[in-house]
């Protein structure tokens, strides 16, 4: 392919819709963050498919880390398919959707505020269905995105949970870090892991590895590499992955584990060199590791809450080459549409 995919110009997109989002989205982020501190909720529920769901699942470690409610990632089939309410009063629901269109999500949130909720929506369609059934929207502002795969959207929905974790905490940490960020994904997009690329250009299978919000950057990077690459992906917690998956890593299976400065990265890197010594090819997005594992080059100095976002940035920016790479348009993958719908 010798124009520019779509897909890449999103991903270019980052920064500047991360800027315009904290601009333009900063006063509905105060007023759901006041809501969430006027009802105190002792519980967070999550509605969400696909990338959006790898956003959720991003927040839930970050609630659970910061403000220590736990957050449960509900099924909408509960309301859409199976007709159940759930007992909601006093909680908080979190729905994620970058259409805000699929039927399944608008049900299990219109259930939720019905059940006593304070029902938040994330969406890039501040008219959608899902925004008109929440009591508070938080619209993304960055765009039409038209690549099927989700890059930008993906990325300022984190950005927008955790704003409003922010706000909602009055976190001042955490807002600077956040505050941050278009910066940083700048800086992100001119990191190169050519190295990894050139190992799957021609490979059928690989594992991608994180811990805590890691991790659901290491679930949204294997979901990519399905969808764009035709390679069968697979994440795992880096320590869950010790307690069966290492079976399958034998000589030169490709893993790319995802490390920060948090209080994981000793475990994260731990585990990248003991498979690199099963003869696995490990690349990590951190420094410390022994050789035979290959260090990707990271922004440096990023919150640790924020980092694994900010390596998301970089991974985008390498997978969409690495799919041209092997032949597709990452705009087209075969077998899917830019918004699916669910019941």
């Amino acid at each position: 392919m010798t124009q520019q995919t779509k897909m890449a110009a999103e991903v270019a997109e980052i920064p500047a819709a991360a800027a315009r989002f904290l601009t333009e989205a900063a006063d509905a982020t105060a007023a759901a963050g006041e809501a969430m501190r006027e009802i105190d909720p002792r519980l967070l529920v999550t509605v969400a498919r696909g990338s959006s769901d790898h956003a959720a699942t991003y927040l839930k470690y970050a609630v659970e880390m910061t403000a220590g409610i736990p957050v449960a990632s509900v099924g909408p089939s509960v309301a859409s398919v199976y007709g159940r309410r759930l007992r909601l009063d006093g909680a908080a629901c979190l729905g994620i959707s970058q259409s805000g269109q699929s039927p399944d999500i608008v049900a299990m949130m219109e259930s939720a505020r019905d059940s006593g909720a304070l029902t938040v929506a994330i969406t890039n369609t501040a008219g959608a269905p899902m925004s008109l059934a929440c009591d508070h929207t938080l619209a993304l502002h960055v765009g039409p995105e038209l690549s099927v795969a989700a890059t930008k959207t993906f990325v300022v929905s984190v950005l927008a949970g955790l704003a409003l974790l922010a706000e909602w905490r009055q976190d001042d940490d955490l807002r600077e870090a956040v505050a941050e960020l278009p910066l940083q994904f700048d800086r992100a997009l001119a990191c190169d892991w050519t190295p990894l690329a050139d190992r799957l250009v021609r490979a059928n299978q690989a594992f991608v590895l994180g811990r805590g919000p890691g991790f659901a950057i290491a679930a949204e990077m294997a979901l990519k590499f399905k969808e764009t690459c035709a390679i069968h992906a697979e994440s795992y917690s880096a320590a869950e992955v010790l307690h069966g998956p290492a079976a399958l890593v034998q000589a030169s299976f490709p893993i790319l584990a995802l490390g920060v400065a948090d209080a994981a990265l000793g475990q994260v890197i731990a585990t990248a060199e003991r498979l690199a010594g099963q003869g696995a090819d490990v690349f990590l997005t951190a420094p410390g590791a022994r050789p035979p594992v290959t260090p990707l080059p990271s922004v440096e100095g990023v919150h640790p809450l924020t980092a694994p976002l900010v390596a998301a940035v970089s991974f985008y920016r390498f997978i969409e080459a690495l799919a041209r790479r092997r032949g597709f348009n990452p705009d087209t993958p075969p077998h899917l549409r830019k918004v699916t719908e669910t019941r």
